[in-house]
């Protein structure tokens, strides 16, 4: 009766470790931004544009690269995801290359985030 005891407590403590170990592992590979959060953060509160100014601190330019890391980890709404994969990993490139002060490289983040481009074929209708 005592082992029984013991080994329905071992089978109950491994049954919530897996499950505690199992939500951990779908927390990690989340976006830490929504798409929308990253539009909204980046684009329509002036982030990108701060940046691509050259007016903005390390902070900021950190940051743009953490929102474009979110968004290019985001499935996109509409469109092939091989494609956003390509267009997300050009702006991320861009964006780190502000941080690492490139020359030229405000220019080329511009260049990089053609919204119009992405909206097209990513935004869902």
């Amino acid at each position: 009766m005592r082992t029984v005891k013991y080994c329905m407590l071992a089978m109950l403590t491994l049954g919530l470790l897996g499950l505690a170990l199992q939500s951990y592992g779908e927390e990690k590979d989340k976006p830490k931004y929504t798409i929308k959060e990253v539009m909204k953060k980046a684009h329509k509160e002036g982030l990108l544009e701060k940046v691509a100014k050259g007016k903005a601190n390390e902070t900021e330019k950190k940051e743009l690269v953490a929102l474009y890391v979110a968004l290019g980890q985001n499935k996109p709404p509409a469109g092939e995801a091989k494609e956003w994969g390509e267009k997300t990993e050009a702006i991320i490139k861009a964006a780190k290359a502000v941080v690492a002060e490139k020359e030229g490289a405000e220019k080329d983040l511009k260049k990089a985030v053609q919204c119009k481009n992405c909206h097209e074929a990513h935004k869902s209708k």
